[in-house]
Parts: structure tokens; C-alpha cells; sequence
């Protein structure tokens, strides 16, 4: 086992497993930590990672349950265990606290430090002098700048020195390896200071390589934990096949056409707003949702969603059509599990194979309404949000096809894309 990571929101966590398969690493994302029984369907393993959501809950409930999952991951014995951020690095004091969960890791994993590495250029994020910046629409932002971030619903980015923000969540001392001076002197050198954390500048494809060569030299002598986007990953498999663990990647099949599919969004995204409003022009049926209503009456929509089914389209229920105003409230993990009691009714009423969730929360919570397992990576679609298929057994759900789309991720003919 080289690799094991926990998943603060299901769509990062897919971001993950992609990068490890595309690498050709085995790897399989569990739903909750995984039985004997779970495992013994992948016998191969060289990562696994489990979903979780605690990108939308508080510092209380990470204490009560991070820590027992922590103990399965460390069971592995794994070079490194990963707690998987977005690369927007959203999180705040009171929900989706980082910090804590830094705090939780040092206790369950004792490490020598833990590495911080948040860039992930592949995706548009950047940090530069520990400061982050996100692309949206190929114009690259200070994340306190940004668009969308720095006006997120729950957990706004108002500060871009991550050493600053992070700051606002733990008294941790956390150091910063910044772009002048990457290399093993100068980590060594930082290290002498005993800090809890050491932020990597990553910036670029060179930048995220040597991070990778320098963690991975530091937790083959003793286990690391890390705080880290997928940046963290795509460094890591660099350090790997430099190394000999793991082959050349693999040629990997395109995703199979289908006339079909289902979308789930629960996204303010302006991205994925445009991505609708296309999708409508591509002859997708919309379905407007409202929150409250839903979240009283989740099956309320089912009849008409599979109506709309039968007729051959594919239908879009979604929440929102872009950023929600200063009035109204958000619903997150609510919403989510609404949506996800009306996926669970709409796929064992209906033929639907491929279902396309927006949202981080969104999806993190309504997938946690269905029986499935695990997820494995299927087929590339757009950075970020791959193609994953379900493992259910005994169940109809397995099989099935699931996207997991963060709200900044994707063309704007990214529904239409899905199809295959």
C-alpha cells in the first residue's frame, strides 16, 4: 500500500481516485471504512480512500468521528495518509474546519511534520508565496478575489495567505517552503524549527515535482499525514514513478456513449449555471427545485422526472441557476440528502445508468443515500470529474455510472460531454 486518503467532499475525493488510475496505481474509494469483506473485491490495491463530507461539518463532529476513521487508515500502514482538501482550500472556524482536522491527524499519526501542498496547476490553482490563486474563466484570481470563492455560500475564501487562514483555525505553528527555496537543505533547514506544518509553494508542473520528491523521501523514513488538494497526489505519483513503484500509465478507454443521463445539481456555481443554461439549448429537460419544498417532500419531483425519462431526454433538477442572493439561505448537507432520497427513487424506477451530481456538498450527501460500496475510475472526462462506476453487490445500483462534479469544474458543454 503506497497511499491512503480521506476525502473531505466526494467530488475531491473522485478527483483523487482519478489521478491515481490514470498513473495506473489500483485504487478504490470506499463509502465508509472498509470491512474485510469490502476489500477482498480488490485484491490488488496500492491506494484506497474513503468519501467523506466533513467539508460541511463542524470541529464537534470531526472530533467524534474523524478520529475512528483515521485508526482504519493508519491500519495500513501506508507511507503516507492523505486528508483531501479542494484545492480552493474553503473552510472556515466553525464548518469545515482544516485546522482541526490537522490537529486530528498530528494525534492519530504523530508525524514528523505535516506537509501542506494546495496547488494543483492541472486544476487552475496556484500558491505562490503561500498565497492562493484559483483561475475562473482562464482569468487567474487571488482566491480572496476570486468570483465565486470569495463569495461562496458557507464558507467564504477572505483571506489568501493560507498560513493566515488556516491561522483563524489552529494555534499549530505551520511553515512555508516557498518558491526560492525548494529543495532538501532548505526543508531540512525548516524542519530544525519543529513546526506542526510545512506549506509548499506549487505552481507549476517543476514546482509540484519536487514537493513530491521531498515529501515522499521524508515518509519513507517514517509515515506522513498530509492536508492536501490532488495536488498532493499528482506530486506524489511523479516521486512514485521516478522511483520504479509504478509503471507508465495505461491507455484508458474513452467513457461509452449513451442517449441518456441524469443530472442532480446543487450548485450556485456560475460555472455550472452556464453549464445548464447550454445543456437546456442541448435539449436537456430542466426541472427547477425548490430547496424547501425538496427538503419537505423529496419524492414530490419523482413522477415528473420519470416521466420525462420514458419520453427519452435527459432530465436536470437543479436548486439553483448561479450564485443565490444575499437573502437567501443555504441548505447544504439538507439539500443534499434530499436529492439524494430522489436519486435512490428515480434510478430503481428507471433505466438511467449515468447520473451527473454538481456540487461538493451535493454530492458528498446524496450518494450517501444509496447502497454503494465503492466507486472505481471508469473513464476521463474533464479534469477533475472523472467517470466512476459503482460497486453494489446484489443490489440495482451496481454498475451504475456516477460523475461527481465540483461547481468550478468543467466546459461549458460539459452535460452534453457526459453523454459519451
Amino acid at each position: 500500500m503506497l497511499y491512503t486518503f480521506y476525502g473531505d467532499d466526494f467530488t475531491g475525493s473522485t478527483d483523487v481516485l482519478e489521478t491515481l488510475a490514470r498513473a495506473g496505481v489500483p485504487t478504490a474509494l470506499f463509502l465508509a471504512p472498509p470491512a474485510p469483506e469490502d476489500l477482498a473485491y480488490f485484491p490488488d490495491l496500492q491506494a484506497l480512500g474513503i468519501a467523506g463530507d466533513s467539508r460541511s461539518r463542524s470541529p464537534e463532529w470531526m472530533s467524534a468521528n474523524l478520529p475512528g476513521i483515521f485508526a482504519t487508515l493508519r491500519s495500513f500502514a501506508a507511507p503516507i495518509t492523505h486528508y483531501k482538501t479542494c484545492s480552493t482550500f474553503d473552510s472556515a472556524p466553525h464548518i469545515g474546519s482544516i485546522g482541526r482536522a490537522i490537529e486530528l491527524g498530528i494525534e492519530a499519526f504523530s508525524p514528523r511534520f505535516v506537509p501542506i501542498v494546495v496547488g494543483a496547476p492541472h486544476l487552475g490553482r496556484f500558491v505562490a508565496f503561500g498565497n492562493l490563486f484559483a483561475a475562473a474563466d482562464g482569468v487567474v484570481h487571488r482566491i480572496d478575489r476570486h468570483p465565486t470563492m470569495s463569495r461562496h455560500p458557507v464558507t467564504p475564501m477572505l483571506e489568501a495567505d493560507l498560513r493566515r487562514h488556516l491561522a483563524l483555525q489552529t494555534p499549530l505553528p505551520i511553515a512555508l517552503l516557498d518558491l526560492r527555496h525548494l529543495n532538501p537543505a532548505a526543508l531540512d533547514s525548516l524542519l530544525s524549527e519543529n513546526p506542526a506544518a510545512v506549506l509548499f509553494d506549487t505552481f507549476d508542473q517543476a514546482s509540484l515535482a519536487v514537493a513530491g520528491r521531498l515529501i515522499w523521501d521524508h515518509a519513507r523514513q517514517s509515515p506522513l499525514f498530509a492536508a492536501a488538494s490532488s495536488g498532493l497526489t499528482e506530486s506524489l505519483v511523479s516521486a512514485w514513478r521516478s522511483g520504479g513503484l509504478i509503471p507508465d500509465p495505461p491507455a484508458l478507454p474513452p467513457a461509452t456513449p449513451l442517449d441518456q443521463i441524469l443530472v442532480l445539481s446543487g450548485s450556485c456555481s456560475p460555472i455550472t449555471k452556464r453549464q445548464i443554461e447550454r445543456a437546456l439549448t442541448d435539449g436537456f429537460h430542466g426541472i427547477q427545485l425548490d430547496p424547501a419544498a425538496l427538503i419537505a417532500n423529496p419524492i414530490a419531483p419523482l413522477a415528473e422526472t420519470l416521466a420525462c425519462i420514458r419520453q427519452g431526454r435527459s432530465p436536470i433538477l437543479y436548486t439553483a441557476l448561479g450564485p443565490l442572493d444575499s437573502a437567501s439561505v443555504p441548505h447544504a448537507a439538507e439539500l443534499g440528502v434530499a436529492l439524494g432520497m430522489l436519486l435512490r427513487g428515480i434510478l430503481e424506477q428507471s433505466p438511467i445508468r449515468r447520473t451527473l451530481l454538481c456540487g461538493g456538498d451535493t454530492s458528498s450527501h446524496a450518494l450517501q443515500q444509496l447502497p454503494l460500496r465503492a466507486l472505481t475510475y471508469a473513464a476521463p472526462l474533464a479534469p477533475g470529474a472523472p467517470l466512476c462506476r459503482a460497486h453494489a453487490p446484489c443490489t440495482v445500483f451496481d454498475g451504475a455510472e456516477f460523475i461527481l462534479k465540483g461547481g468550478q469544474i468543467g466546459p461549458t458543454t460539459f452535460f452534453r460531454d457526459a453523454l459519451g
